[in-house]
């Protein structure tokens, strides 16, 4: 199916698609606090005086808020590399836009994703002249190729990954799909099954190149950090117990991992990092169910013996770094799994539910090392807990050690992705 009908029927259905979905997207964006921050942005009006804006950037697409977070890192080295750059940060969610703004660097302009009409995307363009578009992972938007491929701009993909799962759907949708990837000109893959399967949908295989993961880089200033008022906050909660900290748990998830761990409510100190901070009284509500006195980061008041609810929104890589043990979310409950990666780097001990697909083949390969645990059942999730809170043990060593290694495989991703997107332009 050629581009050019590919494009013309995605084009007739996404007014439609848009008038259905339209209240919606507003419900959703009112809940995260995306109203009255720029959404005229999404149609491509801005406040600033265009005069005044910069031009010649490079125009970073992001969508939520970890593809930012990723985003920002590689902003970060890009800009070590290259500091006289001019940089364009696009999130398109209200959470990734808050956490865009707080956490880019200096000098980074930040707007919000215009709508992938063309109209609009041409005002966007006009205004900014990006000398190329860098879409973080596996974002594709049609008529945004198609305005740049007008407009001479590149469209480049930086840390792409794609699924086996996504691999097959895309191949079901070639007809559709080909067209469409052929209109990128560089591809950074993560691993090399990623490049198989990104050939396989259709991208060429000369656009392709493997980088490894810029999320799962641990080099230069990538760490969590820990925080003199983080440490404060889990003090008055703990008491100076062990911290056992869930992080990006998905709906249900909370509850289940309380009751889980209430056996041990004595002797350890339970944190939670919901993945949506605005469910803050749904998870605080169904945590007191299970008989928790809770604690919420956004009204913290110190409670010792309490569950400490962590509703923020952008924190989360600093939060690991005070854990005694994380327990990974969305793979208990939800499916697909979140990042492990982040405690690992600080030496912390990750386990998880058993649907982590997401982050595959990551996971395969820390467990073939013993770099993670998993467990399907409350009781394993106890017992892992137990085991691994047990100071006579060398099993909180074996695992972070073992999952170091593997992250060692991605060392240096982000400086090898500015390389390679930056190679044409200086």
């Amino acid at each position: 199916m050629g581009k050019f009908f590919v494009l013309t029927v995605y084009n007739v259905l996404l007014p439609v698609f848009f008038i259905i979905s339209f209240p919606a997207w507003l419900i959703k964006m009112a809940k995260r606090g995306g109203m009255g921050t720029g959404l005229l942005e999404r149609i491509g009006l801005f406040k600033e005086d265009e005069l005044l804006e910069k031009q010649g950037v490079i125009y970073v697409h992001a969508v939520s808020v970890g593809e930012v977070l990723v985003a920002i890192k590689l902003i970060k080295e890009w800009l070590i590399k290259h500091p006289t750059e001019r940089i364009l940060l696009v999130p398109t969610t209200a959470t990734g836009h808050a956490v865009a703004k707080e956490h880019a660097p200096d000098g980074v302009r930040v707007i919000y994703s215009p709508l992938d009409f063309g109209f609009i995307l041409k005002r966007v363009f006009r205004r900014f002249e990006p000398k190329q578009i860098i879409l973080m992972e596996s974002e594709i938007w049609p008529n945004m190729l198609r305005v740049a491929e007008r407009l001479s701009i590149p469209v480049n993909v930086a840390n792409a990954r794609l699924s086996p799962r996504s691999e097959k759907r895309y191949i079901k949708l070639g007809f559709i799909l080909r067209p469409l990837l052929e209109m990128l000109n560089k591809l950074c893959a993560q691993d090399a099954g990623d490049k198989d399967r990104w050939k396989a949908v259709g991208v060429p295989e000369e656009k392709i190149s493997i980088t490894g993961s810029v999320k799962f880089d641990q080099s230069g200033a990538g760490k969590p950090q820990q925080r003199a008022e983080f440490s404060q906050m889990l003090e008055g909660v703990s008491s100076g117990k062990k911290v056992v900290m869930a992080i990006s748990t998905h709906a249900g998830e909370e509850a289940w991992i309380a009751n889980g761990l209430r056996e041990l409510s004595d002797e350890i100190c339970l944190a939670i990092v919901p993945r949506h901070a605005e469910r803050r009284a749904e998870v605080a509500n169904e945590i007191a169910g299970e008989g928790y006195s809770v604690v919420l980061r956004s009204h913290y008041k110190a409670k010792a013996g309490a569950c400490f609810v962590i509703d923020s929104t952008g924190e989360l890589r600093d939060w690991t770094a005070h854990a005694d043990i994380v327990i990974v979310g969305k793979s208990i409950l939800g499916k697909g799994g979140q990042n492990p990666t982040e405690a690992m780097s600080v030496s912390v001990p990750v386990i998880c539910g058993e649907h982590m697909k997401n982050f595959e083949p990551l996971v395969t390969q820390l467990k073939d090392v013993k770099g993670i645990m998993t467990f399907s059942t409350k009781q394993e999730m106890l017992d892992l807990v137990r085991l691994l809170l047990d100071d006579n043990t060398q099993l909180r060593s074996t695992q972070t050690q073992a999952a170091l290694k593997v992250l060692e495989t991605h060392q240096g991703a982000t400086s090898r992705t500015v390389d390679l997107l930056a190679e044409k332009i200086h």
